[in-house]
């Protein structure tokens, strides 16, 4: 089977086979060459997501694709979303809109019912766009999971459109993932199949190609091309923690981030990531909060419980210590609910029901409700002693916190938003994203102690990344075997 440039899906072999970047490079490289493209991904289980212009809820990835096409993320670019709220079960999102918790064996029975919903997201998209690039989720061979698939082959089958499957060769072992996704495929299914790419190689390509043709011989499919390791690509991640330190030798600040349970939005300190003055570190279970400038108590799913497990590894008693110390904290979202006076959530929201004490750090209460908060937003951001700066990013959350003030340092579509304290040592916000708008950036690391501070344009790396990965994909990829129509 041979594709149009009307719809492409791209599987994996695993999670983090580099689905999602490929997608957004294919996405790119139609995009230059004039064809209206849009991404789609049926289902996405992550806690990053991103709110889109129809004020609904997608996850971070599509929302990247979305710009790497130059368009507008909709929620029908990703019409269900699983956002995990415990070991077993997560809140499932359906066009954008929360629909209702289920466990994982009730969800897998309710795949059905939410395919409808699958084809009319993708259709609506078809019916205004040229081109669809497809990222399916996981692999398309796990077995226990095929059985009502709407993510991967059941999909494409059901959309009838072709599949390209990637595998990333530095987690070795790419020749077995390749042969042994085909092989545990129906036949119908394997027929759909229109090559193999490889992701992230190191090395001299001359010393695969005995490997390549092997793997053409056994399967009867065409290595599309060999895709080499792109090293310092910014690019949203669905889940996972990127814990890679991208820093200079001119580290003049250093960030803590204690990774909670359920941690949501980690994408938020991407810009610090990659800013060359800040020293970024993740910290984990039963792990100290090693000394820093700045402590910030990320976004959370199930904030009551994540604020539990905060004090459970004594983090809270370090903050205080920190903050004895002159150093700063910064809460973002469910953060910034943890440094209230207390949380509530009486009709059981995000857990059981019940109220909790907050780290008490801010003179504000919070809420849980039955109506997610889902907004972008833009602003001036004004700490102490500084001139207000413009400010952008969105907001998603279903606490709703009083207490806040006339004077609170934010103001975002036109409303207030955040709050000082303690001696100007604590600063919390709903906005999630702040670090991106470069001077905002410049502004919350002055605030906390960084000299000279300089904004760091993440919106040029993000450009810079997928403009790699499009240039990348144009010298190693066999394009006229995707897209025989197209002129390339």
């Amino acid at each position: 089977m041979q594709s149009s440039s009307k719809a492409l899906m791209v599987q994996g072999t695993t999670s983090d086979a580099g689905k999602s970047v490929l997608v957004a490079g294919l996405c790119r490289v139609l995009a230059n060459k004039g064809i209206k493209v849009a991404p789609f991904k049926s289902q996405n289980m992550a806690l990053n997501s991103a709110v889109t212009i129809d004020g609904g809820e997608i996850g971070r990835a599509q929302a990247a694709q979305a710009y790497a096409c130059g368009i507008e993320a909709t929620t029908d670019m990703n019409p269900v979303l699983l956002k995990p709220n415990s070991d077993t079960g997560a809140q499932v999102i359906v066009q954008g809109k929360v629909l209702t918790d289920m466990d994982a064996k009730g969800y897998h029975s309710y795949k059905p019912t939410v395919m409808p919903y699958v084809m009319e997201s993708f259709s609506r998209l078809q019916s205004h766009y040229q081109s669809i690039m497809v990222e399916g989720a996981g692999s398309p061979a796990e077995i226990n999971l095929r059985e009502h698939d709407i993510a991967n082959m059941g999909f494409a089958e059901k959309a009838d459109i072709p599949v390209i499957i990637v595998a990333d060769i530095d987690r070795g072992g790419v020749f077995a993932h390749l042969y042994g996704t085909l092989a545990l495929l129906s036949q119908s299914e394997q027929d759909r199949v229109v090559g193999f790419v490889i992701n992230r190689f190191r090395g001299d390509i001359a010393l695969l190609e005995s490997g390549l043709d092997w793997l053409e011989e056994k399967t009867g499919k065409p290595v599309i091309g060999v895709l080499p390791y792109l090293h310092g690509l910014m690019l949203e991640a669905e889940d996972a923690i990127d814990v890679s330190q991208l820093n200079s030798d001119e580290v003049q600040l250093k960030v803590v981030v204690p990774v909670l349970r359920r941690i949501s939005n980690h994408t938020d300190f991407d810009p610090l990531r990659m800013h060359p003055n800040v020293d970024l570190v993740f910290v984990g279970k039963n792990q100290p909060l090693p000394a820093a400038d700045l402590i910030i108590i990320p976004g959370s799913k199930s904030v009551r419980s994540d604020l539990a497990y905060l004090r459970e590894q004594g983090w809270d008693k370090q903050i205080e210590r920190h903050l004895r110390f002159g150093g700063k904290v910064m809460g973002i979202c469910g953060g910034y609910q943890m440094l209230g006076e207390g949380i509530a959530d009486p009709l059981g929201i995000e857990g059981e029901a019940g109220q909790s004490k907050g780290l008490g750090l801010l003179p504000l209460h919070t809420e849980i409700k039955d109506v997610k908060q889902l907004k972008q937003a833009k602003g001036t951001l004004t700490l102490p002693g500084q001139h207000g700066v413009e400010v952008f990013g969105y907001e998603i959350h279903a606490g709703e916190t009083t207490g806040v003030s006339q004077d609170a340092p934010l103001t975002l579509n036109g409303l207030k938003d955040g709050a000082i304290g303690c001696d100007d040592q604590v600063f919390g916000t709903y906005l999630h994203g702040i670090f991106e708008a470069p001077q905002a950036c410049a502004a919350i690391l002055s605030w906390a102690g960084l000299q000279q501070a300089k904004g760091y344009d993440f919106a040029q790396m993000r450009e810079e990344s997928i403009s790699r990965v499009a240039d990348a994909i144009e010298q190693h990829l066999d394009l006229k075997t995707l897209w025989p129509d197209l002129d390339i």
